[in-house]
């Protein structure tokens, strides 16, 4: 039985003077308030209230820079609303209202695990972030997680059984979209409630033209709550060199397939067996390292006149193919890159047989650098002609995260509200983000939160390493506002320079050709859905063939046919009647 909602007054005083006595304030009836507005609910008099006040005020004025704190801040930082130490480190001012805490709530909250976090954390409801945030918003959560693997199963049996929690964390999954699970009366419309009940959001949302347009449906209609980051992320994939085949070749880092070509071969006779690790399975089929020379991508793309293309259909496809062979033939890249998965290619990574990987410099910082000591450069992704600019379709809309949907079947809209909303005030950046204060994280002399060289994040009593502790000490992956280039501690690990390499891949790559992230009617989504999967099984099966030399590359001339005949026409047009209704957003 859920608790229901309770805004009696007494109840708001008690917590008022509950969460802002410290323990250097004795027994004085004194009350702690911050820069929020937490007091607006109700008027409060109390004649220490200005020596409270200064209190904390000085409390927090020792925030920012300190490398020492005392208990007492620690408690103010992590115990309480109060945020001025906090800096405007953005282009875009966190929002920071907090007048709808606290709340005695409980909330419903189905939200998908993954492999890394069940590794740090058996029972999300004890996930230390969510502890705080319960704590901070008087709103207690009831995570249901569906066993690993069988996430899809799971939320189409709870979908189809019409008993729906509170909120539904990657609401995406719905079949048909946001916009489906709105149509179908299982998502609730948030138009009008957002505007009244989550002032954070829909600040934060309508600050920045791009994360107004990636949160809202081509109708107007907002059906979810989005993770929107301050920024455009910079690209997470790439190409990878071990300084030790460029030390041993005694070539520069290559630029053109020409030169690519060169130095794989120079690896081969220097001894790395498969030189290249390419990865189709993973990301390279989102990044286009190699077909991207040729003009050829993945899977959609958006032309040189704005119009939806299907990248696999490009005119260079075969040039491409007629390379891969060659490439392979010559054995210059791993043999199992059509299947294998993650830890199979970190293994291969970390031989001596592989010189170059494609991956994130984040992991291959742990994987490379971390654990094997070896030193790594990054590679612009390789052009035909030399001076030509890198492309891929790969590019941040500062849409990032998970999407939230607050349900129809939802019995406390408002504490939904309040607890998804918390996410975007200036608190919630940096509890999500950071973790708690003192053991995880402290604050620069900015106001810019950190993780100090002896914290928790890299010295974890458990051994884990820092790619699994994003989930142990702070939310990775949630409805919020991401800090990824600041908080991310594979990127802020002294000496780790795959911070770098992202910006470096990101500033000097047109990514133009990205397609951005549009949205389908019910009728469209399930046609598109039915056809894609139809056109990417023959992708995967004439490309994998025709690489491998199963197929001589003129056979792409029949896939091509096939594509068309299968419906390749239509499930452009699909694309780009809805690029037309996001360019019109």
């Amino acid at each position: 039985m859920k608790i229901k909602l309770k805004k009696q007054i007494c109840c708001l005083l008690v917590f008022v003077f509950a969460v802002t006595m410290f323990s250097g304030c004795g027994g004085k009836n004194s009350k702690v308030t911050g820069s929020s507005d937490i007091n607006s609910a109700a008027e409060v008099t109390n004649e220490a209230e200005p020596a409270a006040t200064a209190e904390t005020n000085t409390l927090a004025a020792n925030i920012a820079g300190n490398t020492a704190p005392t208990d007492e801040e620690k408690a103010m930082v992590n115990d309480t609303l109060e945020d001025s130490y906090l800096g405007d480190v953005f282009d875009t001012k966190i929002p920071n209202n907090y007048s709808a805490y606290p709340m005695d709530a409980t909330l419903d909250v189905w939200m998908p695990s993954n492999s890394i976090l069940a590794s740090v954390c058996d029972d999300i409801n004890k996930q230390r972030v969510f502890e705080q945030v319960e704590k901070l918003t008087g709103i207690k959560l009831n995570f249901i997680i569906p066993p690993l693997g069988e996430e899809t199963t799971n939320f189409n049996l709870m979908i189809a059984s019409g008993e729906l929690p509170d909120i539904i964390l990657d609401a995406g999954r719905y079949t048909g979209g946001i916009a489906a699970g709105v149509a179908d009366g299982a998502y609730l419309p948030l138009n009008d409630i957002i505007e009244k009940n989550m002032p954070n959001y829909n600040e934060w949302r309508n600050s920045d033209d791009e994360r107004r347009v990636t949160s809202v449906l081509d109708d107007g209609t907002i059906g979810a709550v989005y993770g929107l980051a301050p920024y455009n992320e910079w690209c997470w994939f790439g190409t990878l060199i071990k300084q030790e085949a460029l030390d041993k070749t005694g070539l520069e880092v290559p630029e053109t397939i020409d030169e690519w070509h060169d130095f794989l071969v120079a690896c081969k006779n220097a001894g790395y067996k498969e030189p290249l690790n390419y990865g189709s399975t993973y990301g390279q089929i989102f990044t286009g390292i190699l077909n991207g020379a040729y003009g050829v991508w993945d899977w959609m793309y958006v032309d040189k006149d704005g119009k939806a293309a299907w990248g696999p259909a490009a005119p260079g496809a075969k040039d491409y193919l007629t390379m891969m062979q060659q490439w392979n033939k010559e054995g210059l890249f791993n043999k199992d890159w059509a299947t294998a998965d993650f830890n199979q290619r970190m293994a291969e990574a970390a031989s001596s047989d592989c010189a170059v990987m494609m991956d994130s410099p984040d992991t291959m910082w742990g994987y490379w650098k971390q654990d094997n000591n070896i030193d790594f450069v990054a590679a612009l992704n390789p052009v035909l002609k030399k001076g030509d600019k890198p492309q891929q379709t790969y590019h941040n809309f500062k849409s990032v995260g998970s999407i939230a949907a607050i349900t129809t079947q939802c019995d406390n809209v408002d504490a939904a509200c309040a607890f998804l909303d918390f996410a975007y005030t200036k608190k919630g950046w940096e509890v999500y983000n950071y973790g708690t204060y003192g053991d995880v994280h402290l604050v620069d002399d900015k106001g810019l939160p950190y993780f100090p060289e002896n914290s928790l994040m890299y010295n974890d009593p458990d051994g884990q390493p820092a790619s699994n502790l994003i989930w142990k000490y702070r939310i990775h992956d949630f409805a919020d506002i991401r800090d990824e280039h600041n908080s991310n501690p594979l990127i802020t690990a002294k000496g780790s320079y795959s911070g770098k390499i992202r910006e470096f891949w990101t500033e000097n790559t047109d990514d133009s050709m990205t397609m951005p992230p549009v949205s389908f009617t019910s009728e469209e989504s399930s046609r598109q859905g039915e056809l894609g999967t139809v056109l990417s099984t023959m992708r995967n099966e004439y490309f994998a063939k025709i690489i491998m030399g199963q197929l001589p590359v003129s056979a792409y001339d029949e896939f091509l046919e096939k594509a068309k005949a299968q419906g390749m026409d239509e499930f452009v047009q699909l694309w780009q009647s809805a690029l037309e209704r996001y360019n019109a957003r």
